[in-house]
């Protein structure tokens, strides 16, 4: 049975802008393919005091792919718990989400996608 949740670090060796959209996007055409249900995407929020650029750039990417019909829905790490509806979306269709560390931690520095 395939793994339903992919982790895809894309804060690692601080990519521009442009590096991490082909990186997501990369990663969720190989995630369909391969029948994952869930990314958790790590990109970081800025906590340098220069940053979080790639937490909106990568957020704003994720809502155009949704308004595309590309991804299902995102779930920004502030609101990723179990008391959120989004989150029990992700949490039914990956139930190994549950124990993911990030969950009810509101980490600025995540955002999960259900694809």
């Amino acid at each position: 049975m395939p793994a339903r949740i992919r982790v895809v670090n894309l804060e690692e060796g601080l990519p521009s802008r442009e590096q991490a959209y082909k990186r997501l996007e990369e990663e969720l055409v190989r995630a369909r393919k391969n029948g994952v249900a869930a990314l958790k995407v790590i990109h970081g929020y800025g906590s340098s005091g220069t940053g979080g650029v790639l937490r909106f750039a990568i957020r704003s990417f994720l809502r155009q792919r949704k308004d595309k019909g590309e991804i299902t829905l995102f779930v920004n790490g502030e609101s990723w718990s179990s008391f959120d509806a989004r989150s029990k979306a992700v949490l039914a269709k990956a139930p190994e989400s549950l124990l993911d560390r990030d969950l009810g931690r509101a980490n600025k520095g995540i955002t999960r996608v259900l694809l």
